[in-house]
Parts: structure tokens; sequence; C-alpha cells
């Protein structure tokens, strides 16, 4: 099949967003408008957990949220003033049904439906732990190893169990949980990935990003802090911190990319971050040019800021169809390059000798950016400029991130000068790790404990690796997993 994303194909891709709703008699609708506002942080499949006060129901689709949660008969079969969303893109495990999002199960205790926005970075050795006493897991998700963990504890209360599964894994991760006895929202100790908390005509709702609160009219309350655990009982609200104090070191790629540039994130708009990193860019790159054109969509906040810092016009240079889909006919070879044209064009008229500076928000593999400045060529641009809104993205992502890996990363082979050459561009820059941390505020990088987990760009994971150290890799988990099921 054809891929009419050349733009997205080469992009980092988060995981997955998550969205809880405790106390509305619509609790399923309105998960499922705060999943529409997620979509871009899952597309592979959808789900939703609701609970009645006496039953657990669940509805889980491979595809996006519209088409399969959009039909009020699949509302109406998910009953209950409580409910749990997730939109998923897999990391760890197959595509497949059973890996979708949110996972249920009976515990001693009764129904625990989990949603996760993360990668548990030890999962593959406590999985392992788990199949050796009996554990029969029915995913390849990482998510799993949770539930296991929380029916294997020896402490009695449920949330005590909580404690404990959380306090034995590594990693990243924003739960939503839903059981019997409540809903649960939680952040790993070092706020990796994102959480935050709001109300809706007494409703208490959880969010990956505030612009879900947003679409279903809900009021934003707070960030879920850190090491937090938020419990929401019969109406009732509580938090408590079971973790040692630590440094936050939320994901910086929230801001670059991720997030929808409508979303606040950690008190900051992320729309406004990514003009000052363009900024910041025009500042630290500056160049001759006539037409300053962004990637679309991800590029055109940094490209503005870029081009009103450097005063070099900003142009729409490249147009996006929105009403083509992710797949197109069986093509020929011939057909399938043209193809690429179905979701975005350059503005010829527009290009036609003119100096241009492209601004995009990363290189991954670098065969996007290719693809770009060849448009720009085949259009009539005398020159080509590239200029990345983050620093070269050298190396692999462990936590809820599908970054391919190391080998295959265009900044860990080559230099600079390597990569412009490789993608034929004019000149190639990149943001500095400092002027990055200067568009959020920072003066700059601290050496010692940096603000943000910056690991993708410097090397320095906040945690243990695991199951990297023990050299365990996906394709390992999927199989041990299809082994043991």
């Amino acid at each position: 099949m054809l891929t009419t994303h050349p733009f997205d194909d080469d992009k980092l891709h988060e995981e997955c967003g998550v969205f809880g709703v405790s106390g509305s008699d619509s609790a399923a609708a309105l998960v499922a408008l705060g999943l529409h506002a997620l979509q871009h942080r899952g597309q592979e499949a959808a789900g939703i957990s609701s609970f009645d006060g006496h039953h657990f129901h669940t509805h889980r689709a491979m595809g996006h949220v519209a088409g399969n949660f959009d039909r009020d008969d699949v509302i109406r079969a998910l009953p209950g003033e409580s409910a749990v969303g997730h939109v998923r893109y897999s990391t760890t495990g197959e595509t497949a049904l059973r890996n979708v999002q949110p996972l249920y199960a009976e515990l001693a205790s009764g129904g625990f439906a989990v949603a996760h926005n993360g990668n548990i970075s030890n999962a593959m050795k406590l999985r392992r732990e788990l199949i050796r006493r009996g554990s029969i897991f029915q995913s390849t998700s990482d998510t799993e190893t949770i539930i296991h963990l929380v029916a294997t504890s020896n402490y009695r209360t449920l949330l005590d169990r909580f404690i404990d599964a959380l306090k034995q894994i590594e990693g990243a991760y924003s739960l939503v949980v839903m059981t019997p006895e409540g809903m649960i929202a939680c952040r790993d100790p070092l706020g990796i990935r994102p959480l935050v908390m709001g109300r809706l005509d007494g409703a208490v709702i959880f969010a990956s990003e505030t612009v879900a609160l947003d679409v279903c009219g809900a009021t934003f309350e707070r960030q879920v802090e850190p090491g937090e655990l938020v419990i929401v009982q019969n109406g009732e609200v509580r938090s408590i911190r079971p973790f040692a104090p630590m440094a936050p070191r939320p994901c910086i790629f929230e801001w670059v990319y991720f997030s929808r540039p409508d979303s606040i994130a950690g008190d900051q708009s992320v729309y406004t971050v990514r003009k000052e990193i363009g900024a910041q860019l025009a500042i630290e790159s500056p160049v001759e040019a006539d037409l300053v054109i962004p990637v679309p969509d991800s590029g055109v906040p940094a490209a503005i800021g870029y081009a009103q810092q450097s005063g070099i016009p900003f142009e729409l240079g490249i147009i996006r169809s929105h009403y083509v889909g992710r797949t197109f006919i069986q093509p020929g070879d011939k057909v399938r390059h043209l193809g690429v044209k179905l979701k975005h064009n350059a503005n010829r008229a527009l290009i036609k000798g003119k100096r241009v500076v492209l601004v995009d928000d990363s290189i991954v593999r670098g065969t996007t950016s290719l693809k770009i400045v060849q448009m720009m060529r085949d259009a009539g641009a005398a020159e080509v400029h590239m200029r990345i809104a983050s620093p070269p993205t050298r190396h692999s992502c462990f936590y809820g991130v599908d970054t391919p890996e190391r080998a295959k990363l265009l900044a860990a082979k080559h230099d600079v000068g390597g990569m412009t050459d490789f993608i034929h561009a004019d000149s190639l820059s990149f943001v500095s790790i400092d002027g990055l941390y200067k568009a959020l505020g920072e003066a700059k990088r601290a050496d010692i404990r940096p603000k943000y987990c910056d690991a993708c760009f410097t090397g320095d994971y906040p945690t243990s690796l695991t199951d990297q150290d023990d050299s365990v890799t996906v394709d390992q988990f999927a199989m041990l997993a299809e082994r043991v099921n």
C-alpha cells in the first residue's frame, strides 16, 4: 500500500495518549471526545473501558477514533460514570488487537483497567520473572507487566499493591487506572511523560494534554506532579506521593513536536515555545534568503519564529492536502513515486528562482528531508537551506517514543556536513541544545541535573535501562511473548 504521509513517516512518534473521566453520566462520550483531541499521539488503535458500578465494559479497535467511537451504539454499550480511554502508537509489542489499550483484567479485588503512556525499560526482565512464577501473559505490551505485578503483590489493599508494582518498574509512565474502588492517575517520579487534571460539572478528568480538556469543555486545574498518585473515590480527590522526591526530567520533545501547539505543557504554551525555538535558530544560524517555508504541519510555529527574527518573509511554499487518507491503491513504482504529491506539493509559482529556508522540527533517518529538498529543487528553487528546530537526534529513546535503531539515525552516522550532503541541501543547521533550553526559559542546559529529558540529543538517560543493558530487543520481547502465549 502507498503511504501518503511522506513527511510524517520519518518522524519520531509518541507511543500513545490517555484520557480518563470519573463522575459523569456521559463518561464514555467525553472520553471519545478527548481521544479525538489526542489522536496525533497514536493512530494505530483506540480503546475505551467504562464502569457502571457493577460491571466493566470495553470496546477496542484498530484504526482511528473516528469511525470506531463516533457511533451511538458503541457509546451506549459503554455505560457508567467512569471511563478511561487510550490511543496507541506501538513502541513495544506487535500491532494487534490484543495489545490495544485499555488493558483489562479481573483481579482478586475486582476489575482493573489501565491506560498507559510511556515505556517500561525493565519490562522484559520483569516479564521473565513473572512467567517463572506462573503468570500467563495475554499480550506483548509492556503495560501488561503492571497488571501482573499488582495481581501478585503480597500487600493487602489494592492501592498498596499498585504502589508496590510501581516501585518495581523503571522508565517512563503516565497511567490512568479504573477499579471498582475508584480511579487512579499517576506519573513516574521524573515526570517524563505528561498528564494533566481538569474538571467538568463536578467530574474529574485526566488527559495527556490540555487540548483534550479544551475539546470536551473541561477546565484545566493542574498537572499531575511527577511521582504523584491522584485518587478519585466517590467524587472526592486525594493525593499521595509514595516515592522519594526527585528533580523532574520531562521529555523535551513534547515542546519540540509531540504535543499539539494549542496545548499548555509545563505551564508554557507549546506554540509560543516553538516560535521561540525558531527565533533562536535564526540567531544561531542566519542565512541570506528570500523566503522562509515551513515543512507542514509541525514546522509552522518554528518557521514563523525564524521569519520574524530574521526579517525574511514567511510563505507557504509547500501546500498540504487535508483530504487524502493514509493509503492509496496498490500502485506500480511510477505511480508510487507520483503518489507522494497527493499529500504535499510545492507552491511552484512562489518558489521558482528563490533562495528558500526550509524549517522542520527534526531529522530522523533523513529520507524525508531528502524528498523535501528535491521537491524544492524540482520547483525551481535557486538555493535550498534547511534549518531544524531541535538538535541532531543521535540516540534512541527508551521512554515511549518510536525511535529507530541508533544505526538508522542519520545524525548518529554523519556530522552536519555529511548530513547536508545526504539531503542535497545548500546548507543545514540545527538549533543548539543551549538554544533549545533558552527557548524554554532556561539560560542554558545545566551540565549537572538538566531540567528536561533530552537523551535523544545528548545520550544522557535519566533512568536505568535494564532491558537495553541486558541486550533485550523489542523483537526478543515479542518472540518470548509468542512462545508463552
